[in-house]
């Protein structure tokens, strides 16, 4: 595969993008409005390719997927050629409208243009573009390399054929993508996150739990089963009918827990949450945290390849 696409952005979103595609085969260009991005973005690539290569998250020599990843000092270079465009840049509207139509301007007709936005709707980004019909969201959870899933949003003119070829590309480069039917705000996985963490931020406000008895609620229960099934699985699996017979027994408490209030997550239940994670884990060790967390979701990674090569997907 030679195909060539662009990453537009070249920080932690673009050079998780970037590993992703040349890993997969394609020949990625890195642009960045900082000139030094995206040879630190290629740099970054060349230390993590060969870990992914050690743990067989890669089918390819890291060497040659690096060689792959080229920076590049114009978009004229980056999209020269290109049939997808993933746009990284900062989440602000007026800057995602001014880079799309700078994008729809040069790329050519048929090459998609894809946001990695985590809450812009593609309609307010692409509205009044000539080329609309080519522009979509393709939001991953960082890091991409790691976390196969991708949530591809079109916007109500998005093109069905070109939001299908794109779920294709990425199930080749070993994505997982969410193919939306419609955009709406929040997309998938932010929904889905945001109730866990109202309710989570509830149980703290209350004094039902610390914060981290609830983190252990999810790192060692939910989580273990969230990690290889979702929710709807889950139930399914979860009563002897299946998923109608959960629903008949359980619904009830569920919709009655639904119904009450909110909680202010910028109150007084921030200041105990920060002060439990500041005693726990100081604010001058959280890169080192995070650096852990994702080797650890490398790990993950590895074992669930094996897993299903073992007993099938």
């Amino acid at each position: 595969m030679s195909d060539a696409i662009a990453c537009i952005g070249s920080g932690l979103i673009g050079r998780a993008w970037a590993i992703v595609f040349a890993r997969a085969g394609h020949d990625v260009r890195l642009w960045d409005e900082n000139a030094d991005a995206p040879d630190a973005a290629r740099a970054f690539a060349a230390e993590m390719l060969p870990e992914l290569e050690q743990l067989g998250l890669i089918d390819c020599n890291a060497s040659d997927a690096l060689a792959r990843i080229t920076p590049v000092t114009t978009l004229e270079e980056a999209l020269d050629g290109a049939i997808h465009v993933q746009e990284s840049t900062f989440e602000r509207l007026d800057l995602k409208r001014e880079v799309f139509a700078r994008l729809d301007a040069i790329a050519a007709p048929d090459t998609v243009i894809a946001s990695s936005s985590s809450a812009l709707l593609p309609s307010a980004i692409s509205e009044g573009l000539e080329g609309r019909h080519r522009c979509m969201v393709n939001h991953p959870i960082n890091p991409a390399y790691l976390v196969p899933a991708a949530e591809l949003v079109p916007a109500p003119w998005t093109d069905q054929g070109l939001l299908d070829r794109t779920a294709t590309m990425l199930r080749a480069a070993g994505m997982r993508p969410i193919v939306m039917q419609k955009e709406v705000d929040g997309f998938v996985m932010n929904r889905l996150q945001g109730a866990l963490l109202h309710e989570a931020f509830r149980l703290v406000e209350a004094g039902y739990a610390s914060a981290e008895d609830v983190d252990i609620g999810l790192r060692e229960g939910l989580a273990l089963r969230w990690s290889f099934i979702g929710p709807f699985e889950t139930i399914d699996l979860n009563a002897p009918g299946g998923v109608r017979d959960y629903v008949d027994r359980y619904a009830g408490i569920y919709t009655d827990m639904a119904a009450q209030p909110g909680v202010d997550w910028s109150g007084e239940v921030l200041d105990r949450i920060e002060t439990e994670r500041r005693a726990a884990l100081p604010e001058d060790a959280l890169a080192t945290r995070q650096a852990w967390r994702d080797r650890r979701l490398m790990a993950l990674a590895a074992h669930k390849a094996r897993a299903a090569k073992d007993i099938g997907d």
